[in-house]
Formats: C-alpha cells, sequence, structure tokens
C-alpha cells in the first residue's frame, strides 16, 4: 500500500481546469519530485493534498485512509507537513516560537494548567522547547534561536520554515521551492539537507522545484505537470530526455 495514492484528482475554478485526473502515489521513505513550467498547477496540487483546496473530484488516500476535503489542521494532525513557495513564518515572533507553534498541537495539557503555570506546563513547556531546539540545530539555526524571524536572511527563512515543518512530526514532507532565492552554495547545502533528512527522520518527501540540478541530484523518481495534466513520471535519467518534458519546458522546435 503506498503512503499517498491520489487518483483521478480534478480541480476546476469557475470554467477553468487548473489540475486534471492526476494520479500519483509515492511510497514509504520515497523522495519525489514534482516539477513543471510556471503555471502548470503544481501549487494547486499541494493545496489539494493539505486541504487548502478541496478537489472537484477524485480522491487522496494517505495511509489508508480518505483525506480529500479534509482541513488543514487535521491533514497536519494526520502527519503531513509543508513548506510554501512563499515563505510564511510568524515573523513577529521568534525562530524558536515559529517552531514551537508547530509542537502545540501535541499537547496534552489543559487551559487550567497554562493559567495556573502548574508544574505539568513548565515541564511539558520545558521539553517542548528542547524538541524544537533540535530541530534548529539540525537546520543550522540554532545559535539564531532567539533572534526575530523577520531578521534572518531569506536563506535562513526557508530553513526555518523546513524546521517548522519537521517540528510536527510528519511522515510526508512536502517542499513547495525550498531553493527560490537561495545562491549556488545553500543550494547545494540543501541538497544534501534535504537527503540527509528523508534517511534520519525516515519520511517520504515530495519536492516541487524549479532547480533542475537539485531535482535530478536528490530525486528518486519524478511526476512531470503541464497544463494541469501529468505528462511524464519516472527516474532522473528517464525525464531528461523526455520528449514530451523537453517541449514543455522549451517548446516546440526546440
Amino acid at each position: 500500500m503506498a503512503l499517498l495514492d491520489v487518483k483521478g484528482l480534478t480541480i476546476k475554478f469557475g470554467g477553468l481546469t487548473a489540475v486534471s485526473e492526476v494520479d500519483m502515489e509515492i511510497g514509504d521513505n520515497n523522495l519525489v519530485g514534482l516539477i513543471g513550467p510556471n503555471g502548470a498547477g503544481k501549487t494547486t496540487l499541494f493545496n489539494m493534498l493539505t486541504g487548502v483546496y478541496v478537489p472537484t473530484s477524485g480522491k487522496i488516500e494517505f495511509s489508508g485512509e480518505r483525506i480529500d476535503g479534509t482541513k488543514t489542521y487535521d491533514i497536519t494532525s494526520k502527519k503531513i507537513a509543508r513548506t510554501f513557495q512563499n515563505i510564511r513564518l510568524f515573523k513577529d515572533m521568534t525562530v524558536l516560537e515559529n517552531v514551537m507553534t508547530s509542537l502545540n498541537y501535541q499537547s496534552k495539557t489543559n487551559l487550567l494548567d497554562c493559567i495556573l503555570h502548574t508544574p505539568k506546563q513548565i515541564k511539558e513547556e520545558r521539553e517542548m522547547e528542547e524538541k524544537a531546539l533540535n530541530f534548529l540545530k539540525i537546520m543550522k539555526l540554532d545559535g539564531k534561536a532567539n533572534e526575530l524571524a523577520k531578521n534572518l536572511p531569506y536563506g535562513e527563512q526557508r530553513r526555518l520554515e523546513i524546521a517548522r515543518a519537521l517540528a510536527a512530526e510528519p511522515k510526508l514532507l512536502l517542499l513547495d521551492e525550498p531553493a527560490a532565492g537561495m545562491n549556488p552554495q545553500e543550494t547545494a547545502e540543501l541538497t544534501e539537507m534535504i537527503r540527509w533528512i528523508k534517511e534520519e527522520f525516515k519520511i517520504s518527501v515530495l519536492l516541487i522545484e524549479h532547480d533542475m540540478k537539485l531535482v535530478m541530484n536528490v530525486c528518486e523518481y519524478i511526476y512531470v505537470l503541464s497544463f494541469g495534466e501529468i505528462i511524464a513520471k519516472g527516474e532522473p535519467e528517464s525525464i531528461q530526455k523526455n520528449p514530451k518534458v523537453i517541449e514543455a519546458y522549451l517548446g516546440k522546435g526546440a
């Protein structure tokens, strides 16, 4: 059984079909790429997988459970986490506080514990802080735990988003253009980090990315989306040589 099983996924906005009849499978501990030209529908597909959009038709199963139409916060509790194409941090909160927001849903203390600041609540908050710091250390941000998120350089804000997503302890991590705005050195480090994350945490990763070098170096399998439809799928070597993929990116006659 696939960890993620997508069948016939379609969404229409008015008379426009943004994603059409998409089939996709991701197994346990897989690192999969989703590529395609600008406007192909990649982020729209992510938004359906994470409950931001409700599909017009088709189905999404995760760990054998139907999740299409499920609310975003319930998707997170089912162990799917994501980053965004446009960074969405709590910019006036500290780096540490941003990561701790992903741990709050795991809290076992009640409102009274929080109001009275009971030993149970103090202990749990300390444990959550330690966990958050560990995720920051993984992303090489532990030295900036007390800085405001908005004061981080762009590349570090990207890494903070990944740390926050990892703190939700996902089985499936969706990364929407994590290398956007990064310089070549930062991208090379991110490539190794994504590979390490997948192996260290034994999770699956679905990656949208325009940096083809990163995609080809890190992904085990790739889906190609064009005008909302899957036009090719396979291992990186075959995708690079696929005539439909070349045409989608370069146009006819290229």
